[in-house]
């Protein structure tokens, strides 16, 4: 099977034929979201974070050569370290009702408890821009629903 041929910058991550797997880049990922009017930049550490709905949402490529997409949305609001058992309950329910985002809790050093929402899509084999943006967007909108749910709760500090 002849493969599709190449269309316009070779440079360009979203050139070539729409079919074409190709594989799960900063680059490419960048190129989605801009294609979509959303922005995001990078972090020291070289990975990619925006704002959405007063959420960061950060862009991560893990596993041993980059193939794991993650999508993570820090929540806004802050909680006191006596609210943690009740976030446990909440991220608990959240995740037996929902696909995506996962939620977790994390307590920073300062005592103070957080709501984590979390998309892994494991693209070892590629994928095509058309795929990303769907992960993307369903990444994105669910982190941010989550978002809405945990502001509603009681005790949320705004950061």
């Amino acid at each position: 099977m002849a493969s599709p041929e190449i269309e316009g910058d070779p440079d360009d991550p979203l050139a070539g034929h729409p079919d074409l797997l190709r594989p799960l880049t900063g680059e490419l990922v960048a190129a989605v979201l801009a294609a979509r009017g959303r922005s995001v930049g990078p972090t020291p550490d070289g990975d990619l974070v925006g704002h959405f709905d007063d959420n960061l949402i950060w862009f991560l490529r893990v596993g041993g050569d980059g193939e794991l997409l993650q999508i993570r949305t820090m929540v806004d609001p802050t909680f006191g370290i006596e609210q943690v058992p009740d976030l446990y309950a909440f991220c608990n329910s959240w995740n037996h009702d929902r696909l995506w985002p996962k939620a977790f809790v994390h307590v920073a050093d300062d005592g103070r408890a957080r709501v984590y929402g979390e998309v892994i899509t494991d693209l070892e084999r590629g994928v095509t821009p058309h795929q990303l943006d769907e992960l993307l967007d369903c990444g994105i909108s669910t982190g941010c629903q989550l978002a809405v749910a945990v502001r509603r709760l009681p005790g949320a500090v705004p950061s």
